[in-house]
């Protein structure tokens, strides 16, 4: 047998810690998280090896390990752990860490991950449209002989679409599709120079569509076992964000091509997809959260880097509905209401490359390699 000589890198153990897998020195390697888990691949399973992996600080054997990333992270290995090591918590800490080592702006991954800078990923996209935004001077009105301060009240009536948003938006897609691709590229390679000399399949356009077929449809959540109803709240989410991009694109094309800038009846057969996506919306972050507080005691509550996401996502919905609501009732406030909304959508398009808006991204690059090397049929 070969020797092997191992380096262990303790801060890359103190990151892992750190970012939420303190419970990694817990395992002693007994297997049960291999054994329990319904994801894994036969040819190698996970999570064994990463724990081993992580304890001993073993970083390029990590960060672009496929396996972290085909990790749905049911927690049924946490459920059933004997000592409490929670391997999908630890795993949940790699990826983080992962993300920032293939980032293309790891402040980025930084920022998002980091809740001592969460001052910072605010203040970056309130300090822009607060500068950007269409809007008149700041000023005071009396209502009911209470000074009220009145924010952003709108230059021209609908203005809800100015060519600066778009600019800004287009320029943050751009950024956000970038650091996507650069961040696949270097995962890729990584994978590639740790597998070796394994050889890969020849139909790599076939492994990414039987690749997106399982992300489109959620069957890996469906071998969860404590997580399992996590499957159904994904699902919504994933659908409506689909529904809502097209009726964002339908609106653009509205705005370019017919000049119909709103308002939209709601008989409009955009805004009844519009609509229903927010149903859709609503119904997803309702059962994540419900899930996530019902299997607290099995599958742990998540780190900040989870809830820094679903706050996001959660304050999309809510400013958004607002916003509506206010402006069906023809309140200025909805102007407030809206800069709050766009403010939260910059969030998520910036930041998905580097928040856990990227497992979809990394994930899928994952589960194309496995199929690609042959690891998964």
């Amino acid at each position: 047998m070969a020797e092997q000589v191992i380096s262990p890198d303790l801060n890359f153990v103190k990151d892992i810690i750190a970012s939420g897998g303190e419970s990694l020195k817990k395992c002693y390697q007994c297997s049960t998280c291999t054994v329990v888990c319904n994801v894994t691949p036969d040819d190698k399973p996970f999570p064994r090896k990463e724990m081993m992996y992580a304890q001993w600080g073993m970083k390029d054997k990590l960060v672009s390990n496929p396996d972290i990333w085909l990790c749905h992270q049911c927690s049924d290995c946490t459920a059933y752990c004997p000592r409490g090591a929670k391997p999908g918590e630890v795993l949940n800490a790699v990826r983080k860490l992962s993300i920032r080592h293939v980032s293309m702006v790891p402040l980025f991954a930084r920022i998002v991950q980091d809740p001592k800078l969460i001052w910072l990923l605010f203040a970056i996209p309130i300090a822009l449209f607060f500068v950007f935004m269409p809007h008149k001077s700041l000023e005071f009105i009396r209502f009911d002989d209470k000074m009220v301060y009145h924010m952003f009240a709108p230059a021209e009536p609908h203005m809800y679409a100015p060519f600066v948003l778009k600019m800004i938006f287009g320029l943050t897609a751009v950024f956000s599709i970038l650091s996507a691709l650069t961040g696949i590229k270097r995962l890729w390679s990584g994978m590639k120079a740790q597998a070796g000399d394994v050889k890969s399949g020849g139909n790599l356009t076939g492994d990414i569509i039987s690749s997106a077929k399982t992300i489109f449809a959620h069957s890996k959540f469906a071998d969860c076992n404590v997580n399992r109803l996590r499957q159904w709240g994904h699902l919504l989410l994933v659908y409506s964000f689909v529904g809502l991009s097209i009726s964002g694109i339908w609106a653009l094309i509205y705005s370019y091509l017919f000049n119909f800038t709103g308002p939209y009846p709601f008989t409009d057969p955009m805004k009844l997809l519009s609509q229903a996506s927010m149903l859709a919306f609503i119904a997803g972050i309702v059962i994540i959260l419900y899930n996530r507080f019902a299997q607290a005691g099995k599958a742990g509550m998540g780190s900040y880097f989870d809830w820094i996401f679903l706050t996001i996502v959660s304050g999309i919905g809510a400013t958004g509905i607002l916003a509506l609501a206010l402006r069906l009732a023809n309140v200025s406030a909805g102007y407030a209401a809206f800069y709050l909304h766009v403010v939260f959508v910059w969030l998520l398009l910036a930041y998905a490359p580097y928040s856990k808006f990227a497992h979809l991204f990394y994930r899928t690059t994952a589960m194309v390699f496995a199929r690609h090397t042959n690891r998964e049929s």
